[in-house]
């Protein structure tokens, strides 16, 4: 039975409802213990083409060959949290719409703008002549930094066991690393520095 909710919605939306059966939804769903709600979206237009939106917003992140899906889709859902307009992927990135990055995304990513594709970098590039600031993620990088008076800004992170790429530190306007005592963790996780990073940036805070 639908709840009253679901069908309000349905109709405040016009998006239309079919009820399922518990075997057919354990038929369609990708996961083994579904929510109990499917949705058919259409991927965005552009998602995988290099061109910027015209309106990219301030901040923006940018994955460099992130590969397990379920970090993409969990820092596209922390990006949408933190006010994050858009999301650049390079082409080695996992697909930020397979089933896995979607689930972890939990409906964050339709929120952000994504670009996913061979022109990664060049984006990047039109993105600093515009003024943007690159931010990167890199274990030796400096341990203190600042985000407070940064108005147009890009986080960059790389991939989970190689880091960002020299090309892309070498146009890096800050190295940072976030702080911690290193003989008990060597690092972390992707997606938890992601989510320490741009929660300060969203409060123009840092450490």
């Amino acid at each position: 039975m639908i709840d009253a909710a679901t069908v309000n919605a349905s109709r405040y939306t016009g998006i239309p409802l079919r009820e399922l059966s518990a075997g057919q939804l354990k038929t369609i769903a990708s996961s083994t213990t579904p929510q109990g709600v499917i949705a058919v979206v259409r991927i965005p237009a552009g998602s995988y083409l290099s061109a910027l939106p015209a309106d990219p917003g301030n901040r923006i992140i940018l994955l460099e060959d992130v590969q397990d899906p379920g970090n993409v889709g969990t820092m596209i859902r922390t990006a949408a949290a933190f006010d994050f307009s858009g999301v650049l992927l390079s082409r080695h990135c996992a697909d930020p719409f397979a089933p896995k990055a979607v689930q972890s995304s939990a409906g964050a990513i339709l929120i952000p703008w994504i670009r996913r594709g061979e022109g990664c970098l060049d984006a990047l590039g039109e993105l600093k002549s515009r003024g943007y600031r690159l931010f990167c993620a890199e274990m030796h990088g400096n341990t203190t930094v600042g985000f407070a008076d940064i108005n147009r800004i890009v986080v960059a992170f790389g991939n989970e066991g190689s880091g960002l790429s020299d090309r892309l530190l070498q146009l890096a306007d800050c190295r940072f690393a976030i702080p911690m005592k290193r003989h008990s963790v060597e690092s972390l996780n992707v997606a938890t520095a992601g989510a320490v990073t741009l929660f300060a940036a969203f409060r123009r805070s840092g450490w």
